[in-house]
């Protein structure tokens, strides 16, 4: 069905990483490209200190990951676009048409909820967007 799952936020250092990661862990075993990106990407830059601070707490190791601008070349090549916000999937949408059929919600089976950005805030914040993250990552497992 999918191959190929882009996830994509903001910065691409928050969420889109950390949903990133938290996808890969849950399909271990399975022949799935999960990556992401960011619409205004931080292109180079580590994920988040306390994104990474989470998952290394989950036994999830997102070190390698470096911001990187979302781009027409990354959407043909991924089945799936999963984003944060209704105004990244309208925004995406509009800058690159064609992926319409394939650009939904992380949050889709939990209620099309949006996943807020923890950026610059709290511990607490950071908190409910990987709880967020990982139980939007755990619905969508089951259609990847």
């Amino acid at each position: 069905m999918f191959d190929s799952v882009i996830m994509v936020c903001a910065g691409n250092i928050c969420r889109s990483p950390t949903a990133e990661y938290v996808l890969k862990s849950k399909l271990s075993g399975k022949n799935i490209q999960v990556s992401s990106a960011g619409l205004t990407a931080l292109e180079g830059k580590p994920a988040d200190a306390m994104a990474q601070q989470l998952t290394k707490a989950q036994d999830i190791d997102m070190s390698p990951h470096q911001g990187r601008q979302l781009n027409g070349t990354l959407i043909a090549q991924n089945s799936l676009i999963l984003v944060m916000e209704q105004r990244h999937l309208d925004d995406l949408c509009s800058r690159y048409p064609q992926a319409r059929g394939k650009t939904f919600l992380l949050g889709k089976w939990i209620g099309d909820k949006e996943i807020p950005d923890p950026y610059r805030q709290s511990k607490e914040a950071f908190e409910h967007v990987y709880e967020l993250i990982d139980s939007a990552c755990g619905a969508w497992q089951k259609y990847l």
